[in-house]
């Protein structure tokens, strides 16, 4: 028992040493080798080599003898070897068929190819070992018909998908490449991947091949969901939401998908202001899933997109708010007055109050949303905020500054908080009290909000730009008037206001600031050109002002927004990043021109 432990022993310290110095020997090796020392570096390897066979050390070997003027040596070496390693076969043959192809016998090569890989065919991984070697000797086709054969063998239609992917585009098959992305979209875990390459195409002369394969593949496999969701998503980059929509509502009917992905489609296209689709998608799910979990919240949405789509309507039409409150109203008696429908609440009352001029009825619907939506302490405070506009609405600003603070007091540190200090800083403004608003704006720069912080940055360039000229600040207060004019929606009064002022203070450095105004007036009345005047009038006479940027931008978004003016409006934003490279508005101008121009935009 001894001896035989003794032997054990030692043929474990032989095993250890032997493993110890391949490792050592492999180093060596690689160090020669990369140093360029290739004889040295070929002596390494034909220990190696006797030991185990890779595709690793082979071609290093060969190459170290080549690049060591013994090429004649190398091919004997690889006939030999041929002959006699069974297992290694398919390595030896394709090294005879790249020397082929060095020294430019391209029959010879394609007849060694054409036998490792046949070589190979036994087994998958087999396949898969000289698919590598076949892409590492830089014979990229011939990699991808070893990958091809070894998923056939596998009889697995999605193998290698992500390999293929990057070996077709190699070698400029285009549509094998969105074929294999497409196929990869399969892997779930695979899908930035796939958007990244798919993205490649958008945009490109080979856009329509990625549609078209789409379409091709949902055919053949109409259950596979990754495709359908690609097709959706292509939709969206090229911000074709109404295509993309039709395409959830097939989905959803045939996988029964009880509306969920056309509900979030929904409010993409509300975050992207395509508020018509967004109508449309919640519209369908209220229709097809009456008693679906996301009823209530589709019934009160489908009204708010088309809100939004009225609001956004210039001049908005009376009319269609009525029709929106009796929407709301129907939904409340339908569906009951709870929290989930509180928000209806909300926007029936600002409806009232800032659309028909019933502000009475507004601060009526705004009481008894408080009361129903008590325990709710956020939503209360989004009611007085709303309680405080319409008592402004109603020239009663002490009532107004009260509930404001009262949202200060209660959400400080909070946006909402910060929101209300902004209307009360407004408010000071609105009575010409500049000191004190410009005190309050001051402490708002510094918001977590970067919108609320750019508007309290605004709001304190204008009084800093337009007091102190004179002992009355008269233009500055008149200025201020006509702005809570624009907020109580008198715009006929607003107009006639500035059009006073432009005469009475020609010369005053308000003048920018009363053509701004102007401008936006005439926007809100739906009098496109009169704003593009005021605004080109801003860009051609005060050019480097604060407004000057402003008014280059706002000309683009009338252009892309309202006169469908495709290239005006990329002159415009052109003109922003040119002219104005440190402009606030430089990066969505940027990202509107590359939209307008057909770029694929992130």
């Amino acid at each position: 028992m001894l001896i035989r432990s003794k032997v054990i022993v030692t043929l474990l310290w032989l095993l250890s040493v032997g493993m110890a110095w391949g490792q050592a020997g492999a180093t060596l090796a690689e160090e020669y080798y990369k140093a360029g020392e290739f004889e040295k570096a070929a002596n390494e390897y034909t220990k190696l080599l006797k030991t185990e066979v890779t595709w690793t050390k082979l071609s290093r070997y060969v190459y170290s003898l080549q690049k060591s003027n013994k090429a004649e040596e190398a091919n004997k070496y690889l006939r030999k070897q041929q002959r006699s390693d069974e297992a290694n076969r398919a390595y030896y043959e394709l090294l005879i068929g790249q020397t082929a192809t060095q020294q430019g016998d391209t029959t010879l090569a394609k007849t060694q190819y054409t036998a490792a890989l046949q070589s190979s065919k036994s087994t998958v991984a087999k396949l898969e070992k000289i698919a590598t070697a076949f892409n590492e000797a830089g014979e990229t086709r011939w990699a991808i018909r070893a990958l091809e054969s070894a998923r056939e063998l596998g009889k697995d239609p999605t193998a290698y998908s992500e390999d293929l992917m990057g070996l077709y585009r190699a070698t400029g098959q285009t549509e094998k490449t969105i074929e294999e992305i497409i196929t990869t979209s399969k892997q779930a875990e695979k899908k930035e991947t796939v958007l990244a390459a798919l993205q490649g195409f958008i945009n490109t002369k080979d856009e329509p091949i990625v549609e078209k394969a789409l379409y091709t593949r949902i055919q053949q496999e109409p259950n596979e969901l990754a495709y359908n969701e690609l097709l959706i998503w292509y939709f969206v980059q090229k911000q074709k939401f109404s295509r993309a929509l039709l395409q959830e509502k097939a989905t959803d009917k045939r996988l029964k998908l009880n509306g969920s992905r056309v509900y979030e489609l929904g409010m993409l296209a509300m975050n992207n202001k395509e508020y018509k689709v967004a109508a449309e998608s919640f519209e369908y799910v209220t229709v097809t899933y009456p008693q679906g979990q996301l009823y209530p919240f589709a019934r009160r949405l489908v009204i708010n997109a088309r809100e939004e789509q009225v609001k956004n309507t210039y001049p908005v039409d009376k009319g269609e708010i009525r029709k929106l409150i009796s929407d709301y109203q129907r939904m409340l008696q339908e569906i009951g007055t709870n929290v989930k429908t509180l928000e209806a609440l909300r926007s029936t009352a600002n409806l009232y109050g800032n659309y028909l001029d019933s502000k009475d009825t507004a601060l009526t619907v705004l009481d008894l949303a408080i009361d129903l939506g008590k325990t709710d302490k956020n939503f209360v405070d989004r009611c007085k905020l709303d309680k405080g506009d319409i008592y402004l609405l109603k020239g009663e600003p002490w009532e107004s500054t009260l509930l404001y603070s009262q949202v200060e007091k209660s959400q400080k540190e909070e946006l909402l908080g910060y929101e209300a200090k902004l209307k009360n800083a407004k408010l000071h403004y609105y009575k010409g009290s500049f000191a004190v608003a410009k005190d309050l704006l001051d402490v708002l720069k510094l918001a977590t909000s970067r919108e609320i912080a750019n508007d309290a940055e605004q709001l304190s360039l204008l009084i800093i730009d337009n007091t102190g000229m004179d002992s009355t600040e008269a233009a500055m207060r008149e200025y201020a008037s006509i702005d809570l004019l624009l907020f109580q929606n008198k715009t006929d009064e607003a107009v006639a206001a500035l059009n006073g002022m432009l005469k009475k203070y020609a010369e005053h450095t308000i003048v920018d600031e009363v053509l701004w105004l102007r401008a936006n007036t005439f926007m809100k009345q739906g009098k496109n050109n009169e704003a593009l005047e005021d605004l080109k009038k801003i860009v051609a006479s005060y050019p480097y002002d604060i407004l000057g940027d402003d008014a280059m931008f706002t000309q683009g978004k009338i252009f892309e927004d309202r006169l469908k003016d495709k290239q005006a409006a990329m002159d415009a934003y052109q003109k922003v990043l040119t002219q104005y490279p440190g402009s606030i508005y430089g990066a969505e101008a940027r990202k509107r021109f590359r939209m307008l121009r057909g770029d694929t935009v992130n």
